[in-house]
């Protein structure tokens, strides 16, 4: 039985607003940080059930603070927001980068359904 990828190496880098996380198994993310908080695993964000979401907007500058980790299994992000509570799982911070552009597409639509427009920054 294959087990999960497990992170080798996870870099803030908090100029760019990037976390840059890699796996055992060769692969390499870079996940900005306002996807990170967008996609936060946080009842917060998440909410208790499906459909109870709550769409995260005006999060184009956030950026993370520290990354504390939690156990030998996942790492809790601080966000500049004051955002803390949601808890990535190696697993998380895996699907989050290997589908990372289906779901900011998916966000990118959310927004738009809302009527939300997101700020360009660089």
């Amino acid at each position: 039985m294959q087990s999960n990828p497990r992170p080798t190496n996870i870099v803030l880098h908090k100029q760019s607003r990037a976390l840059e996380v890699s796996f055992d198994n060769g692969e390499q993310f870079h996940l900005p940080c306002e996807f990170l908080r967008v996609y936060s695993p946080s009842a917060e964000v998440r909410g208790h059930g499906p459909g109870q979401e709550v769409l995260q907007t005006g999060k184009e500058l956030v950026n993370i603070n520290e990354v504390e980790g939690v156990g030998a299994y996942a790492v809790r992000l601080h966000f500049d927001d004051g955002h803390d509570t949601g808890i990535y799982s190696w697993e998380t911070l895996y699907e989050l980068g290997s589908k990372q552009d289906e779901y900011w597409r998916l966000y990118l639509e959310a927004l738009e359904k809302a009527g939300f427009q997101r700020k360009v920054v660089s």
